[in-house]
């Protein structure tokens, strides 16, 4: 149990922040909206370690790492198609689910109904 002061909290403005453009801004503000609070401030905490340094340091490198990855742009999804054993399994069930929906009440003379 760490029962020393030694948590650190850094605090950064995103708003205030003059190197980074609009766009860079707002994919921050998408990527960590959660984080960000409503005056546009990311907060970053550490109590884990013993020494109030250490968490200092743990702290700024999360910093670093949170907005670094944000600013990652990311990959465009590249849809797949279905193979085509699934396709022909698709294929084969709703076969299966017509037929047996035709054999449905086909017991006495067409267009009759049996009675249930």
């Amino acid at each position: 149990m760490n029962k020393l002061e030694t948590k650190v909290e850094a605090r950064w403005s995103v708003d205030e922040t003059a190197w980074l453009t609009p766009e860079e801004r707002e994919r921050l503000k998408k990527t960590l909206g959660s984080r960000i609070s409503p005056s546009g401030i990311l907060r970053v905490t550490s109590q884990r370690h013993r020494s109030q340094s250490r968490n200092k340091e743990v702290v700024l490198e999360r910093l670093q790492s949170l907005v670094a990855q944000a600013l990652e742009p990311r990959k465009a999804r590249r849809p797949t198609e279905p193979t085509r054993q699934s396709e022909e399994e698709r294929i084969a069930a709703k076969k299966r689910r017509g037929r047996t929906k035709r054999l449905r009440g086909r017991s006495g003379v067409l267009g009759e109904r049996p009675e249930g």
